[in-house]
């Protein structure tokens, strides 16, 4: 018996709901705290997932006009799936690393060579794991979005060039990408597939940039969605392509690390120049928090012509990386802050 198939720890620490239900629908926005034994297999990845919407259903909160909302990298940390206890119990990341390359270093030995990336390591080893990171990954959302009926934008994963193809995704042989892949009530993900176009610096490494001009919209029975991945939502260029293609909704699935950096000065802009309407001082002067309210969905989507957003941040104990953020909902030009806990939190905002 699979020693991590036990029932999942949720550590929810906030449930709040915003608005009231006119008939339109809701952004729902899922902070999940994850640990590494979540991501062993197909069944604890599902059964933490799967719990987090479980509690959010009996509030009533999921429906077909349901946007389901998760975090960057959510997705990306499957690289771990079926592996031995040494790499979820390893306390850094550097170990949990380095259990994982000696668990396949005859294949990584192969592959190294053929490496297109600076950090050939990394990206040697997501692109060895990429079709079980896939499966489960697919499997998972797709199953959870037909279980409850609802629009699941899926955070993010690292895969090598994928496609959806009649609603299904796949993997091929091209650059790695940090995506997110939407999925529809009935459980098929949408052709479109969004890739980061800003990654940051520590991503630059081993993933390849999109075009903010390519960023699709999704029609959903909610409304037309956009989705900027974290860093993307610091840039004027993905607002006024989600704009020009009409979207009234823009999801934002973030991740922000280390422990504590929320309150801590700002450090300005990470992988690509800041854009011309940003403060030069505001570098050091602004805590990391004020920077996200000031210069990202908060601060941009206002001027921009949509009307309903959300921010969502990955939470968690992931070896020594450390995590922070809190869920920001944008309402026409009202932003609104759920608290700063540092476990999961369910953030309902109605449409």
């Amino acid at each position: 018996m699979d020693e991590y198939a036990v029932p999942p720890q949720l550590h929810i620490q906030e449930i709040v709901e915003r608005g009231a239900d006119a008939q339109r629908g809701n952004l729902l926005g899922v902070q999940p705290f994850m640990v590494p034994a979540d991501y062993a297999s197909a069944e604890t990845f599902y059964a933490k997932m799967d719990g987090y919407l479980d509690a959010a259903s009996r509030r009533g909160w999921l429906g077909e006009r349901t946007i389901v909302v998760l975090p960057e990298y959510v997705g990306t940390w499957l690289v771990a799936a079926g592996e031995r206890p040494r790499v979820y119990r390893a306390e850094t990341i550097v170990a949990a690393v380095r259990a994982l390359a000696l668990s396949h270093l005859l294949r990584l030995v192969v592959t190294l060579p053929s490496a297109r990336a600076e950090d050939a390591v990394r990206y040697s080893l997501f692109r060895m794991k990429a079709a079980r990171m896939r499966e489960i990954y697919h499997s998972v959302f797709s199953s959870l979005a037909r279980k409850y009926v609802a629009t699941i934008v899926a955070g993010s994963i690292v895969l090598p060039s994928p496609e959806v193809h009649n609603g299904l995704l796949t993997i091929g042989d091209g650059a790695l990408c940090n995506v997110s892949i939407v999925y529809r009530p009935d459980g098929s993900a949408y052709d479109d597939i969004v890739r980061k176009a800003f990654p940051i610096q520590a991503e630059r490494s081993f993933v390849a940039p999109g075009s903010a001009a390519d960023l699709p919209v999704f029609d959903t029975p909610a409304g037309k969605l956009g989705v900027l991945i974290c860093a993307d939502s610091w840039y004027p260029a993905p607002y006024a392509a989600l704009t020009a293609d009409g979207a009234q909704i823009v999801a934002v699935p973030s991740y922000l690390a280390p422990d504590g950096v929320w309150h801590q000065p700002w450090r300005g802009y990470d992988g690509a120049p800041a854009p011309d309407d940003v403060a030069a001082r505001d570098v050091g002067t602004l805590t990391e928090g004020e920077a996200w309210l000031k210069y990202a969905l908060a601060g941009r989507m206002p001027g921009s012509g949509i009307r309903h957003g959300i921010n969502v941040f990955l939470r968690g104990d992931l070896w020594d990386l450390g995590s922070d953020g809190h869920t920001i909902v944008v309402r026409e030009r009202t932003v609104l802050e759920a608290e700063h806990v540092a476990g999961a939190a369910l953030v309902n905002s109605w449409l």
